[in-house]
């Protein structure tokens, strides 16, 4: 009997999954997008032209917008931008479908600027489920290089060793090796918060600055995110694994990463709203940076590369002067 698997949003990561999981025997795979329009033209050209053009989309992948369709599976993923997630769920509510014995996989980086929590604990949250099933993954998944079956890796966390341990097997004999992790919080604060950092790294290159500039944001965002996480009680070790430094690097090198996007092009000289008017997918780290930044001030976290992104993004600072007031702070040991 094969698995059933839903993967919810028909983004690049999403879709990327999806046609990934559909070629293995063993499973049966839906790809649901809350628009019709979308799923019609997914179906039409047998590609997701806007999101992931170039990828021929299998016969044996089922494609829907009826949400209730997509709840029939065993295993449920999510693959939407944190804030639609919410309401997404609020959807799957009403549905009043059984969710007692699915397992909900995360596949988000960000933090809900208003709740300010992470995405399994909106799931959490929203749906009245265990944590045993709750499970994220996250690691440097570049979609594209994925799609084109480019060998990566990633880690799949959750408080239940079977359900990450169902779920690696899942993508075994893919080209994403799956790792297995107990540190759920670690997993989801390494995937979002580097997307600051890659937007800081995006406006470094904007700049011109150079490998060395970009090296120094890498290395003193990493402290940052350490810092960060230590304030709740997250240990630093998962920080210096695939989701930590694996997924930091590619996301700050990588000419397909939507974060180091955007940076590059505010460091270039466009406002954040012509940036993100020309981007047809969502930059976590946008919405991210300020919900970081918010937490930061409450609870008196020194980050100040993330407080420097936060001014270019939301309050208009020259990025030349961001530099400059990172460069001209107090000098202290490492």
């Amino acid at each position: 009997m094969r698995e059933k698997i839903s993967i919810l949003g028909a983004g690049s990561w999403g879709t990327t999954l999806a046609v990934m999981l559909s070629k293995k025997e063993n499973l049966e795979v839906i790809l649901w997008s809350p628009f019709a329009k979308q799923i019609e033209e997914i179906r039409k050209n047998n590609e997701n032209k806007i999101f992931l053009p170039s990828v021929p989309i299998p016969p044996q992948l089922i494609l829907t917008s009826n949400l209730n369709e997509a709840l029939m599976s065993n295993i449920i993923m999510f693959a939407i931008p944190v804030e639609y997630l919410r309401e997404n769920i609020r959807k799957i509510k009403q549905t009043k479908i059984n969710l007692k014995n699915k397992i909900f996989l995360s596949l988000i980086k960000g933090i809900e600027i208003e709740s300010l929590k992470r995405p399994t604990q909106i799931i959490k949250e929203e749906l009245k489920i265990k944590d045993a099933q709750i499970a994220v993954l996250s690691g440097p998944t570049i979609a594209k290089e994925v799609a084109l079956g480019m060998p990566a890796v990633a880690t799949i966390a959750s408080k239940s060793l079977v359900v990450a341990s169902k779920l690696q097997n899942i993508f075994k004999d893919t080209p994403l090796r799956i790792y297995t992790h107990k540190d759920v919080a670690g997993i989801e604060t390494a995937g979002a918060l580097k997307n600051i950092i890659a937007i800081a790294c995006g406006i470094s290159d904007g700049l011109g600055l150079g490998t060395n500039t970009k090296s120094a944001l890498i290395c003193r965002g990493l402290k940052e995110i350490i810092r960060f996480a230590k304030v709740f009680g997250i240990k630093k070790d998962v920080f210096f694994g695939i989701s930590g430094i694996g997924d930091l690097c590619t996301t700050c090198f990588s000419k397909f990463s939507r974060n180091r996007t955007v940076g590059e092009e505010i460091g270039k000289g466009k406002t954040l709203k012509q940036t993100l008017q020309n981007m047809k997918m969502v930059a976590e780290g946008v919405n991210t940076t300020k919900a970081v930044y918010n937490l930061a001030k409450k609870y008196k976290i020194d980050m100040p590369i993330t407080a420097e992104v936060y001014k270019i993004l939301y309050l208009n600072k020259s990025p030349k002067k961001a530099v400059c007031d990172l460069m001209s702070r107090p000098l202290k040991a490492e």
